[in-house]
Parts: C-alpha cells; sequence; structure tokens
C-alpha cells in the first residue's frame, strides 16, 4: 500500500486531502501536514465525516529540511505532495532527495524577498533527483498545470506546428466581500501588481501592470475584460511547444478588484520589504495578509463559474487553424463536493491527479519534468474522470482575440 505525504493546509490542500481519499486505492495511507496542525485536523474530520476516510495530521515547517525529512521518514511517503506556499518549493524538493521520495507541485519557486517567480533552481535539481532515482513533476495543478496539457494536447492531435498560444484565466466568482483574494494574498498580489511579460519571436517583452487588455467572450460566462501577465507556465512551454512565435498570458480582473489594488498599492501596502512600525519591523504584504479574508473561507460564500482555457492557432496539413480548449467549474458545486470555491478545486484536482498518474507508474520516470513533457492523453482522460470535465472548439477568423493597449 501507498503512503501519501501532503504538505500544506490551506484551500488547495483540502481538495487534494479530499481527493486523494476519493483515490484511496492509489493513495493508501495519507498524512495532511503543516505549520498549523489544528488546520489538517479540521481537513481530516471533514473527510472523514463525508467519505469515511481517516487521514493523520501532522506538523511541520516547510522551511526546515531536517523536519521536512524527519516527517518523510516517519510516513515511509511514497511521495510527496507540495501544495505549501512556493517560497518552500526548494527546501521541500531537498527533503525528497534527501529521503529518496517523489516529489510534486503546484507553482514554481519563488523568492520570499524579490517579486520573482522562475523554475531556473528546480531544473537545477534535476541531476539530483536522476541520482536519487526519484521524479520531480513541476506545476500540476491548472495554470500551470491543465493549460500546459491542454497545449501539449493540441499538439498531440490538433496540429503539426503551433505558432501561437493565448491563455485565458476567467474567475466569474463572487464572495461578497468588497475585496478579497481567492488563493494566498502574498502571492496573488504580488503576481497581479508586478509587470507583465509574453514571449514573441524568441525573446521576452515586457509591459506595465495592466497595460494590455482584451475582451473574450467566455463561454457561460460571457464578455470579460481580461489583462495581460506574466504567468509561469510560459517559462516552460516555450521550451516544449514546437515552432511557438508567440505566448502570452490573460487573466480577468474587476473594476472592483483593480481600484482596491491600486489604492493599497499607492500607500505601499504590496511592499515585501521591512518597514518601521511603532519600534518594530513589519512587512506590509504580510500585514494587509492578516487582514484579508483567509481564501480557504470563501468557499461557502462564493457563487458563479470559473472558465481556464487555451487558444491555439497553427497549422495542420498546411492549413492555418485555432482552437479553444477550456474547462468550466461552478464554484457552489466544488463546495458541496469538497468544502472548497473553484479557484482551490481546480488547483488541487490537478495535483492529485499528477501523483496518482506517479503513483500508477503512467506517468514515471527519473528526474525534474514540467507536466508538457508527458503524454497528456492520461491526464485528461482523468480530468473528465475526477470532476475536471473540458471541452475543445474550433474557432473561426473571425474570433480573434481583441486585444486594447
Amino acid at each position: 500500500m501507498n503512503n501519501t505525504l501532503i504538505i500544506g493546509a490551506g484551500g488547495v490542500g483540502n481538495v487534494v486531502a479530499f481527493k486523494c481519499a476519493m483515490n484511496i486505492e492509489t493513495f493508501g495511507n495519507i498524512t495532511l501536514a503543516s505549520r498549523t496542525e489544528s488546520k489538517c485536523d479540521a481537513i481530516a474530520k471533514n473527510v472523514k465525516d463525508k467519505f469515511g476516510v481517516d487521514i493523520n495530521s501532522a506538523k511541520v515547517d516547510a522551511d526546515n529540511i531536517p523536519e521536512l525529512v524527519e516527517l518523510i521518514k516517519q510516513t515511509k511517503a511514497n511521495i510527496v505532495i507540495n501544495v505549501a506556499l512556493p517560497y518552500q518549493d526548494l527546501t521541500i524538493m531537498d527533503a525528497c532527495i534527501e529521503c529518496g521520495v517523489d516529489y510534486l507541485d503546484t507553482a514554481n519557486y519563488e523568492h520570499p524577498n524579490e517579486a520573482k517567480f522562475e523554475y531556473k533552481e528546480q531544473w537545477a535539481r534535476d541531476n539530483n533527483f536522476k541520482e536519487a532515482n526519484i521524479m520531480g513533476l513541476l506545476g500540476s495543478g491548472f495554470d500551470p498545470g491543465v493549460t500546459n496539457l491542454f497545449c501539449a494536447y493540441a499538439q498531440k492531435h490538433y496540429f503539426d506546428e503551433i505558432e501561437t498560444i493565448d491563455i485565458l484565466d476567467c474567475n466569474a466568482g463572487d464572495h461578497g466581500y468588497a475585496f478579497a483574494t481567492n488563493f494566498n494574498p502574498e502571492i496573488n498580489l504580488r503576481e497581479v501588481s508586478a509587470n507583465g511579460r509574453y514571449w514573441e519571436n524568441g525573446k521576452w517583452i515586457e509591459t506595465k501592470p495592466m497595460e494590455i487588455k482584451m475582451v473574450w467572450d467566455y463561454p457561460e460566462i460571457g464578455a470579460k475584460d481580461s489583462y495581460l501577465l506574466y504567468h509561469e507556465e510560459m517559462e516552460s512551454l516555450v521550451k516544449h511547444i514546437k515552432g511557438l512565435k508567440r505566448i502570452r498570458f490573460f487573466m480577468t480582473f474587476g473594476e472592483s478588484y483593480l481600484t482596491h489594488m491600486k489604492c493599497l498599492e499607492n500607500v505601499g501596502m504590496l511592499g515585501i520589504e521591512p518597514i518601521e512600525h511603532n519600534g518594530e519591523k513589519i512587512i506590509p504584504m504580510e500585514f494587509l495578509k492578516t487582514l484579508l479574508p483567509d481564501p480557504a473561507t470563501l468557499g461557502e460564500r462564493t457563487k458563479g463559474k470559473t472558465n481556464i482555457g487555451v487558444v491555439a492557432t497553427g497549422y495542420k496539413d498546411g492549413k492555418k487553424k485555432s482552437i479553444y480548449i477550456y474547462q468550466i467549474s461552478d464554484h457552489e458545486e466544488c463546495y458541496k463536493e469538497v468544502l472548497s470555491q473553484g479557484v482551490s478545486y481546480t488547483t488541487g484536482v490537478p495535483a492529485m491527479i499528477g501523483a496518482k498518474l506517479m503513483l500508477d507508474k503512467v506517468w514515471y520516470k527519473s528526474g525534474v519534468y514540467n507536466i508538457e513533457q508527458f503524454n497528456p492523453d492520461p491526464f485528461m482522460d482523468e480530468l473528465n474522470r475526477q470532476g475536471l470535465p473540458w471541452k475543445v472548439i474550433e474557432l473561426k477568423s473571425s474570433d480573434a482575440l481583441r486585444l486594447d493597449k
């Protein structure tokens, strides 16, 4: 029987725990660990009440490699599913290397003292993983994750060559608060307030935050303003999608969200450097996090849908074509199933699927890999089975994205 260790007990950790319990024949003995063990206990109780599956709880500091190593050895884990903070990717990876245990995460490494996220330091551990004869799967969430596989699936089944990719992320959920973030506020606000970037003709082009906007008509949601951001899956996709000439990422934001964020930025609340306050050093972003609603508590309040997908344009048999692959989730339906809103659900389910494919040895080879480097078909099939059904449609030339700058 397998032993599964999940690190992180936020909204995504909750979904992963539920979905692993729903696939207990693969995941076996499950342990959920966090710095705050009481959060793990609460999730374990909910899983037990709903599905009758026992989940063990544990306390761990994911910044502390010796603590991680001790826990991995105690649980005899076959795999570590990292849904903690992206700042902790490297320590958890290093603990897995020391213990000879497979690793999976949903977001690439982010420097704790710099608003920058990249795969470089994780990719650099490839040889260490090969020497330990273990596998590391990076970015097995939704974006990154499912969006990468949409691209790989399009490349395998619909194109001889893909020229352009646009990743489109729409959350039309309403939680009723004046301002809140759907995942960790530090990560969310740093991501959104940073300069945008996209890749074209072999180079990265930088834009000001929210400088480029386009309108997209999202199925089952409607037309929404969507803004160009830099997002981590582009860094690996430019390496693995053949013939690619341009890739961009767009996310929807309402006027209220943007106004609140701009005000907070203007008064320094998005700062990540320590400042003096009443004789003590505080980090504004961390203080703001304590004021905002915990994303893990939004599930019961949130109504509406998400729609995340990929528009790919390229050539098949000499003819130009465009397709749109997308997935729609309903926040209220997600909450009914796993007591989490749709943003956590769409990240947590792919984390479970990636781990399932690794444990079942459907996807397996030693080293560090991005998700699009594997055959997309088994994962795409699992999406349909595990609660994230997707659709693909062919677009006409008149459906081209409309950009405003």
